[in-house]
């Protein structure tokens, strides 16, 4: 994720980062550059089609198609944002319930060996699921003192979740600790299991398919004909306004699509590692 200023306009302005859709769309924007400049040579010196009455349909027609496909974008662009924000949330509900743990452990637990073994498995937890929701192999982790081997053909973090479980119960079995924090501890690791299993929910439900294509197909066929209502009024400086149209258009779906699923390596995606690293930070110093 890209960290910046917010208040520094200057800097979005004349900056072009390698995230910007500018640079992904230049190959497409100059084709459509030469399209709209052929139409418009077309229209004006060849076709001499300035008299028409379709001139002026089709443009009252953009007109109104403009209004629409700026509902689908906006709509489009909302239901994105929303699964980004509902990772970030899930996320921090993970930093949360990690400190919880941890604190909780910390005042039942009396043994050092017991404070080591949550110290390396409760940060473990979380690295594994940034992994395991960006698709990297994490088929062994090794700690100072906890061997953690992951079979990578299986569900990585419940392995984790299984092993962390495994412990307590063994606690219990022990009489370190009662059934009382038993069922409190359960509610702990639990936690840990639904979050991961809504960041799967976001990461495997895309956006259905026939929407996506609509609103491409939708961008596309409304752009192609923009030359046509706009090359007499305009000349040959209907170029640019289509160009550009069609940057703002097909910037916001592909802004869209790089948001709807918050867990990849993308510059604007959640900052899961470093959100893993926080934990580990945190709980060493609670445990």
């Amino acid at each position: 994720m890209i960290s910046y200023n917010t208040k520094d306009w200057f800097t979005f302005i004349f900056k072009f980062h390698k995230a910007d859709t500018f640079r992904t769309l230049i190959p497409i924007m100059l084709a459509i550059g030469v399209y709209s400049g052929l139409v418009g040579w077309l229209e004006v010196q060849y076709w001499q089609l300035a008299d028409t009455s379709y001139i002026k349909n089709i443009t009252i027609m953009h007109g109104m198609l403009g209004f629409v496909i700026s509902l689908l974008l906006v709509f489009r662009t909302n239901t994105a944002y929303d699964r980004w924000w509902e990772g970030r949330k899930m996320w921090g509900a993970l930093v949360n319930n990690s400190r919880n743990f941890a604190i909780k452990l910390n005042a039942m637990l009396k043994d050092e060996k017991d404070h080591a073994y949550f110290r390396k498995m409760i940060p473990a937890y979380a690295s594994v699921l940034h992994a395991h929701l960006s698709n990297a192999d994490t088929s062994q982790q090794l700690f100072d003192d906890v061997d953690l081997e992951i079979d990578h053909h299986k569900h990585k973090p419940n392995q984790v979740a299984k092993m962390i479980f495994r412990k307590i119960n063994d606690l219990y079995e022990s009489k370190k600790i009662t059934g009382d924090q038993l069922i409190v501890l359960n509610a702990e690791i639990q936690s840990f299991t639904d979050i991961c299993g809504a960041c799967e929910r976001i990461k495997n439900t895309p956006i259905p398919y026939s929407y996506s294509a609509f609103i491409k197909k939708f961008i596309f066929f409304y752009v192609m004909t923009l030359p046509f209502g706009y090359a007499f009024s305009l000349g040959y400086y209907v170029v640019p306004v289509v160009v550009f149209i069609f940057y703002v258009l097909a910037s916001l779906e592909l802004i869209a699509e790089e948001i709807e699923d918050p867990f990849g390596g993308d510059a604007n995606d959640l900052p899961t590692l470093k959100i893993a690293t926080n934990i580990k930070k945190h709980v060493e110093e609670l445990l």
